[in-house]
C-alpha cells in the first residue's frame, strides 16, 4: 500500500481519500444520489448474475462489502466498483465447462477467480505495474465491449422467450434458439416485452427515472397477484436472506486448478485495470479532482478480496454505474456508502418478494444492458477518423462473439501491442533544414538536404529500440549517400528519444563506425539526461566523445563552424 501522500501542505493516509474532505452542504444530495443509484443498481446487479452464472443474491453481495471496501480504501471520489458485464462474461466463459452454472462448486470457483484477481491487483501495486492499464487502447476497448454486448444480448434472447438453451457461446445459443423456437412460451414473451417497454419508456421520460426498478417491482407484484408460475412462467424461487458468510472459497486447492484459471484471472485483471483506470481518469478530469492509480489498485484488490470471502464474483470499476451516480449528483464515495446501507436493508429484510420475480424479467434487463454495451456511435467515430483502427475494433468484437470473451481480451491486448509496435517500428523521421529567412523546419527523408554545407541534422521521432534500429541504420546510410562527399558532421536530433535499449546502443556504435570510415563525425543534439546515461552505459559516449553532445541548436552550429574554419 502506498505511503502517506502530501496534498496542500497536509499528509493524507491512503484511506478515505474518496470521502474526505466532506462537503456538509452537499450531504443531502450525496445521500439522494446513493438512494437513486440503489434503485437502478439492484435490478442491474441481479441481472449480472445471469451473465456470471451465479445465484441471484450474489449480485446484491457485489454492492455490499466490495463496494464499501473500495469506498474506504480507493482514491477516486467517483469510481463505482461492483458487478460488471465484461468481467462477469469472462467468468462465465471460463467456468462453463468446469462446473454446473449456479451450483455451489461453480460459485466457489467464481469466488476463487475474484481472489486471484485481488492478488494480481495488489501485486501490481507492489511492483509498479499500474502502467499496464494503458495497454488496452480505446479502439480495442470499444471493440471488446461491443463484442461482449452482442454476446450478452444474444445469450438472453432464449430466456426472454422461455426457451432452454444449453449451448455455450454465441453461435451455440443461436443454434439452440433456432432448433427450439417452437417451444416459445408466449406468456413469458409477454412478461419480457412488458419489462422492455417499462424500462425504455422510463428512459424516454428521464434518464434519472429508475425504469428497471419500476419494471422489476411491477412484475413481482403481478407475479404474486396472478401466480405467474402457474401459467408456466419460470420464477426465481426462494432467495436466501441475511448477510453473506465470511469464508475461504471451498475449492480443491491444487496447482492444476490454479494453472487452469490463471489465464482467466489475468484477463480479468487486465480488464479491471484498464476499465477502472480509464473511468477514474475521465471523471477526475471532468470534476477537476485528483486520484492515484496506485491507491485505486489497492482499493480494487481489497474489493475483490471482499468478493472472494463473501461468496460472490469479481467486481470492477464500472463506467455505467459511475455515470449513474454522477448524473444523480454524487460527487464522493458517500453516495456509494449510502447505496451499501440500502442494499444491506434489502438483503436482511426484503429478499422474500424476489421469489416471485420471473426469470424472463431479469433476462430482459440484461438484454438491455448488452444492447447498451454495443457502441455503434464509438465504432462510427473510429471508422471516420481512423479507418485502420476501426478494423482492429471489429476484429476484436468478432473474436469475442465467435470465439469467447477470454480469448477476446487476450486478442485485444495483442492487437494493442502490435499497433503500438507498428507505430514505433516506422517512426516519421525527418531532417532539419534552415529556410531562407533563417527559421528551422523539418523536411522528409526522401529529400535530405543539409542544414548547411557539410552538416546534416537528422531528427529521430521515437524511442530507439530493437524494432526500429534497422530503420535508423538504413536512413542514416541513405542520407549520407545523398550528401557525400561534402558531409563532415552527422547530427542526430534526439529530443523525441526517451529510451535507448541495448540493441539500439549496439546499432549506434555501428553507425559511428560507418560514419568514421567516411571521415564523418557523429554528434547529438537535445539528448535527455536519462538517455545520455544510457548512451554512456552502452559505450556510445566513449566512441563519439563527451564534447559530441549539444544542448542547443546554436551551440551545435557554432561548434561546426569553428571545426570547419579553425583559423577564424
Amino acid at each position: 500500500m502506498a505511503g502517506p501522500q502530501r496534498a496542500e501542505g497536509k499528509f493524507l493516509l491512503p484511506v478515505l481519500q474518496g470521502i474526505l474532505p466532506i462537503n456538509r452542504s452537499a450531504l443531502p444530495t450525496e445521500v439522494l444520489a446513493g438512494l437513486t443509484f440503489a434503485c437502478l443498481a439492484i435490478p442491474e446487479v441481479m441481472g449480472y448474475t445471469k451473465i456470471a452464472g451465479t445465484p441471484v443474491v450474489t449480485g446484491l453481495y457485489t454492492i455490499l462489502i466490495p463496494m464499501a471496501l473500495f469506498a474506504l480504501f480507493g482514491s477516486s471520489r467517483h469510481l463505482v466498483v461492483g458487478a460488471d458485464s465484461a468481467t462477469a462474461a469472462i467468468t462465465a466463459s471460463a467456468l462453463a465447462g468446469m462446473a454446473v452454472s449456479g451450483s455451489s462448486e461453480y460459485l466457489a470457483l467464481a469466488s476463487l477467480l475474484a481472489l486471484m484477481a485481488a492478488v494480481l491487483l495488489i501485486a501490481a501495486r507492489l511492483i509498479g505495474l499500474g502502467f499496464l492499464a494503458d495497454f488496452l487502447s480505446r479502439t480495442v476497448l470499444v471493440g471488446f465491449l461491443t463484442g461482449v454486448g452482442i454476446q450478452v444480448a444474444t445469450g438472453e434472447i432464449p430466456g426472454m422467450l422461455g426457451i432452454e438453451a444449453s449451448g455455450h457461446g454465441t453461435l451455440a445459443k443461436i443454434q439452440d434458439l433456432i432448433q427450439h423456437y417452437g417451444q416459445t412460451s408466449w406468456p413469458t414473451v409477454a412478461v419480457s416485452l412488458g419489462v422492455l417497454l417499462v424500462v425504455i419508456g422510463c428512459k424516454r421520460v428521464s434518464p434519472k427515472v429508475p425504469g428497471p426498478l419500476f419494471a422489476i417491482l411491477g412484475v413481482i407484484l403481478c407475479s404474486w397477484a396472478f401466480q405467474f408460475s402457474a401459467s408456466g412462467i419460470a420464477v426465481l424461487g426462494k432467495v436466501p436472506s441475511g448477510l453473506p458468510a465470511l469464508s475461504i472459497p471451498n475449492v480443491d486447492w491444487s496447482w492444476s486448478l490454479f494453472k487452469q484459471l490463471t489465464p482467466t484471472a489475468l484477463s480479468i485483471f487486465v480488464v479491471i485495470l484498464a476499465q477502472s483506470a480509464a473511468t477514474s481518469r475521465a471523471y477526475a478530469a471532468r470534476y477537476e479532482d485528483k486520484f492515484s492509480e496506485n491507491t485505486d489498485l489497492v482499493g480494487l484488490g481489497l474489493a475483490n478480496l471482499g468478493a472472494a470471502f463473501t461468496a460472490t464474483f469479481v467486481v470492477n470499476g464500472s463506467p455505467t454505474k459511475t455515470e449513474m451516480v454522477a448524473s444523480a449528483g454524487g460527487r464522493s464515495q458517500i453516495a456509494q456508502l449510502t447505496t451499501v446501507v440500502i442494499v444491506l436493508v434489502v438483503i436482511l429484510f426484503l429478499t422474500g418478494p424476489l421469489a416471485f420475480l420471473p426469470n424472463a424479467a431479469l433476462s430482459a434487463v440484461v438484454f438491455l444492458i448488452g444492447i447498451k454495451l454495443i457502441d455503434l456511435k464509438g465504432l462510427t467515430a473510429i471508422y471516420r477518423q481512423a479507418r485502420s483502427e476501426f478494423w482492429i475494433a471489429v476484429a476484436t468484437a468478432a473474436v469475442v462473439v465467435l470465439v469467447g470473451v477470454e480469448q477476446g481480451i487476450i486478442f485485444a491486448m495483442v492487437l494493442s501491442l502490435i499497433d503500438h509496435t507498428r507505430r514505433g517500428y516506422r517512426p516519421k523521421n525527418a531532417v532539419i533544414v534552415r529556410s531562407s529567412d533563417g527559421d528551422w523546419h523539418t523536411q522528409p527523408i526522401t529529400a535530405p538536404k543539409p542544414f548547411e554545407p557539410g552538416l546534416v541534422i537528422y531528427r529521430f521521432s521515437h524511442s530507439l529500440y530493437y524494432a526500429n534500429t534497422q530503420r535508423l541504420s538504413d536512413e542514416v546510410a541513405e542520407i549520407v549517400e545523398k550528401n557525400e562527399p561534402e558531409l563532415r558532421w552527422f547530427c542526430i536530433e534526439a529530443s523525441s528519444v526517451d529510451d535507448v535499449d541495448f540493441t539500439a546502443g549496439y546499432t549506434l556504435r555501428n553507425v559511428h563506425e560507418m560514419l568514421q570510415a567516411k571521415n564523418i563525425r557523429l554528434v547529438f543534439l537535445l539528448v535527455e539526461p536519462d538517455v545520455r546515461s544510457e548512451l554512456d552505459r552502452y559505450g556510445v559516449t566513449d566512441l563519439v566523445g563527451r564534447n559530441a553532445y549539444f544542448e542547443t541548436g546554436n551551440d551545435l552550429v557554432k561548434a561546426f563552424q569553428r571545426a570547419s574554419n579553425p583559423t577564424t
